[in-house]
């Protein structure tokens, strides 16, 4: 394959380690804020969250450890409203559903982007793919889905907290790739935005869906050290979900999202002694096969075409270096499990 797409998969596999390790951190540290010390206004603190990333791209900007490149600001400020609003929806679908029911909206988000992608990209997913997403999706449903109580306000909230969500992630790959702006590049123009946008509406819906005002909290002493330890492990959280949907696909993101959910559940259970079943092991357990068939499938199919494109590089070396170099940057262009858009560390998730 070369030395660039080795550089390529180990940069791959190690944004795929910090989203787990980052993902998995913030939602122990959230757990505790939420249901220890009972602050449970989510939508609140992942604008927060936001706006302390943006603040720390911007001393890593001045400092000049990436460039600041310009693009489309329509689409950053689209793309900024809709990752916001996608964020809102799942807080609201969780409020107005059971716990089983949101989970089940969390897993119908790989089959709506597959759809999606699909019908709109041309993008063809094989058999094998399809049969190792589907043993996935069932692993996490049999260990995460309790009751399924059906109401008409959370079934179309739940809906379009779906669509959005597909969308958002679907458009953070696909910009990066039309605009050839890297992760941290897109995610500090869009930051504020999100940010703004969240920053405007959490109060009101937290209010609406927790009866209580996030700005008369008693925020202790203690409140306040897991509100800036949450807020600076969601810089990571945040760079790694730009970083993996960029460099795989909006897809894989969503398995990562699942196998977080089932470290999670592990690590509640073994570090924090929630209830667990027999039920929540062989879910996992099945989780983790379609993960690993996932895995699999997709290396094996990517690796005749990353030789191919190698192959037909080494032919056009010496003739069209430029084309070589614009096929190479497409490759390794530019970074979503989801800003962390699935609220898992919500006070409501943590008794799944």
């Amino acid at each position: 394959m070369g030395v660039g797409g080795e550089k390529f998969q180990l940069g791959t596999v190690g944004a795929l380690g910090l989203s787990v390790v980052s993902s998995v951190s913030i939602v122990i540290c959230n757990k505790a804020l939420m249901s220890s010390l009972g602050f449970t206004f989510a939508t609140t603190l992942t604008s927060w969250h936001l706006l302390v990333t943006f603040c720390s791209l911007h001393v890593a900007l001045w400092m000049k450890f990436f460039e600041h490149k310009a693009f489309d600001s329509r689409t950053v400020m689209g793309f900024g409203v809709l990752n916001g609003i996608s964020i809102g929806l799942l807080n609201l679908s969780l409020g107005f559903n059971s716990v089983g029911f949101y989970q089940m909206t969390k897993l119908a988000i790989i089959p709506c982007t597959v759809i999606l992608e699909t019908l709109f990209f041309r993008k063809k997913f094989s058999r094998t793919i399809q049969i190792s997403l589907s043993v996935l999706l069932l692993g996490v449903g049999v260990a995460t889905m309790t009751d399924l109580q059906l109401n008409a306000v959370g079934s179309i909230l739940s809906l379009l907290a779906i669509i959005t969500t597909c969308i958002a992630q679907i458009m953070t790959n696909t910009i990066q790739k039309k605009f050839k702006v890297s992760s941290t590049q897109l995610l500090y123009q869009s930051c504020p935005y999100q940010s703004l946008t969240l920053f405007l509406i959490g109060p009101f819906l937290d209010g609406f869906l927790t009866n209580q005002n996030v700005f008369a909290f008693n925020y202790t002493s203690n409140v306040v050290f897991f509100i800036v330890l949450s807020c600076l492990i969601s810089v990571s959280v945040n760079f790694s979900t730009f970083l993996v949907i960029g460099k795989t696909s909006p897809v894989t993101y969503q398995v990562l999202g699942h196998l977080k959910t089932c470290l999670v559940l592990t690590f509640g259970y073994v570090l924090l002694h929630d209830p667990f079943s027999w039920r929540n092991i062989l879910g996992i357990l099945i989780a983790v096969v379609g993960m690993v068939l996932y895995s699999y499938f997709c290396s094996t199919e990517t690796q005749p075409k990353n030789t191919d494109v190698s192959a037909q590089q080494s032919k056009e070396g010496d003739s069209a270096p430029l084309i070589s170099d614009s096929l190479s940057k497409v490759e390794n262009g530019g970074d979503d499990d989801e800003p962390l858009k699935v609220p898992m560390w919500s006070s409501k998730y943590s008794r799944a």
